[in-house]
């Protein structure tokens, strides 16, 4: 029907606006995407950019969204089903690294780069931003929790400190492998991971 056919027409339009935004945000920041490119970038109007947006700032954010769920289904949805605690902490490290060392953005990881991108600064981009970040180690969080309980970290062990560690490895991926030329870059943050939780590192290569 016409209306069916109109509507899946402008999904598509808009998933592939919010695709090539992605793309441009994860190399330049969400500073680098703007409707006058994205219109040359995709062969359209600028007014059909805004038709589906309305607002720099309303692109931004749902572009924001669109990445959020991209990381999420790469990262946690494989994993989400693993047996609480250690096992699933693991799962997700392993999957966590591998989303950052092949990432789906042409520029690396998106959420990473806008992070960097909008700390400093104030507003609802960074309010979104940082709910995101907050979520996934809460997510982590809960994980080291139970590993505690069930005996498979120390009983000494810092939840908060542990995330903090982990997130930062996972963040120094992208910039090791692009300034540093590192192309073992994830490999070493597995390792280190796994160093830091004491567990065997089956990332470790062979003798």
């Amino acid at each position: 029907m016409p209306g069916r056919r109109s509507n899946a027409d402008a999904r598509e339009t808009r998933l592939a606006i919010l695709r090539r935004a992605a793309d441009i945000g994860s190399a330049e920041g969400l500073g680098g995407i703007s409707i006058g490119r994205l219109a040359t970038d995709l062969g359209m109007s600028k007014a059909g950019i805004v038709g589906q947006f309305g607002s720099k700032e309303a692109l931004q954010l749902a572009t924001i969204e669109h990445a959020t769920e991209v990381w999420r289904e790469s990262v946690w949805r494989p994993v989400a089903d693993e047996p609480e605690g250690m096992p699933r902490l693991l799962a997700a490290l392993r999957s966590w690294v591998d989303y950052m060392s092949d990432p789906p953005f042409a520029g690396g990881c998106f959420l990473a780069m806008t992070s960097l991108e909008y700390g400093a600064q104030e507003g609802t981009v960074h309010d979104v931003l940082a709910s995101s970040a907050r979520r996934w180690g809460r997510t982590l969080l809960r994980d080291i929790r139970l590993a505690v309980a069930a005996g498979d970290l120390p009983p000494d062990t810092e939840p908060d400190q542990l995330v903090f560690v982990l997130d930062a490895l996972a963040i120094g991926v992208k910039r090791s492998r692009e300034m540093r030329g590192d192309p073992e870059a994830a490999t070493r943050c597995l390792r280190a991971m796994h160093a830091v939780l004491g567990v065997d590192d089956a990332a470790k290569p062979s003798a």
